[in-house]
C-alpha cells in the first residue's frame, strides 16, 4: 500500500509540472535600468521627506535640539513595537516552554518580559511627556 501511494505521488508530481519559457533579454535590460532609476528616485524622495520631517518638528519645538530630540523619540516609539514583540515571544519560550523544566529558566523568562514591558512603557509615554515639559512649561 505504501509503495503504490508513494507511486502515485511521483507520477502525480511529474504530471503535474509546467514549463517555463525565458524572456528576451534585449526587452528585460530597460526594464531593469527603469526600476533602478524609480527606485533611486524612490530612495531621493524618502530622504528629502524625512529631512522635511525632521524641519517640521524644528519648526514646531522651536529649537533645533528639541525638534531633532522629538523627532528621534518619534522614531523610537514606532520601532519599539516590533522589538517589544520579539522580547516577549523570546521571554514566553523561556518561561513557558523552557522553564517547566528548570525553575531559574522560568524566572529569567519572567524578568525579561517584565523589563522589555517596563522598556516598551517608556519608549511609547516618552515622547507624551516630551512634548508637555518642552511645549507646556517652556511656553
Amino acid at each position: 500500500m505504501k509503495k503504490i501511494i508513494a507511486i502515485i505521488t511521483i507520477v502525480s508530481c511529474v504530471l503535474l509540472t509546467s514549463i517555463v519559457y525565458a524572456t528576451n533579454a534585449n526587452s528585460t535590460t530597460n526594464e531593469i535600468e527603469n526600476t533602478k532609476n524609480s527606485a533611486v528616485s524612490k530612495i531621493v524622495e524618502y530622504k528629502d521627506k524625512q529631512k522635511h520631517t525632521i524641519e517640521d518638528y524644528k519648526e514646531a519645538y522651536g529649537s533645533e535640539s528639541y525638534g531633532f530630540t522629538a523627532y528621534m523619540l518619534s522614531r523610537v516609539q514606532i520601532y519599539s513595537i516590533p522589538f517589544c514583540f520579539i522580547g516577549i515571544a523570546l521571554s514566553a519560550i523561556y518561561q513557558y516552554v523552557l522553564g517547566i523544566r528548570k525553575l531559574d529558566t522560568r524566572d529569567k523568562g519572567y524578568a525579561i518580559m517584565i523589563s522589555v514591558i517596563t522598556i516598551f512603557v517608556i519608549a511609547q509615554v516618552l515622547p507624551l511627556i516630551f512634548a508637555i515639559v518642552v511645549k507646556g512649561w517652556r511656553g
